[in-house]
């Protein structure tokens, strides 16, 4: 592959890629090995359409895009999972928690 076939893959500026079936699979497997999972929307930005964090019971997460508000609202139906705003109402102190536990140091 060439330099300019590689430079030609690269999405446009300003468009943003959207959920796909592999976001929306994976978010399904993490959920169903996982248990105390929800779900927390965050709002699409400038850079990044709209994700959803799964946070399971320990705290551990995952993060994908999906579509939009709604999609992550039936996501979480589906998965019988609540959902909550992100902006609304934060993040839970076990996410943050686990985190800081898992950072790998510098250089790893």
């Amino acid at each position: 592959m060439g330099l300019w076939d590689r430079l030609r893959r690269k999405p446009r500026p300003g468009v943003l890629r959207t959920s796909s079936s592999q976001d929306t699979g994976h978010l399904r497997s993490w959920a169903a090995e996982r248990r105390g999972v929800e779900a927390f929307v965050e709002p699409r930005t400038t850079v990044t359409d709209t994700t959803v964090v799964l946070v399971a019971h320990d705290g551990e997460w995952t993060r994908r895009r999906v579509d939009g508000s709604g999609g992550a609202k039936k996501l979480a139906r589906e998965l019988g999972i609540p959902v909550y705003d992100a902006g609304l109402v934060g993040y839970p102190q076990r996410m943050r928690d686990w985190t800081a536990r898992n950072k790998r140091a510098p250089g790893n």
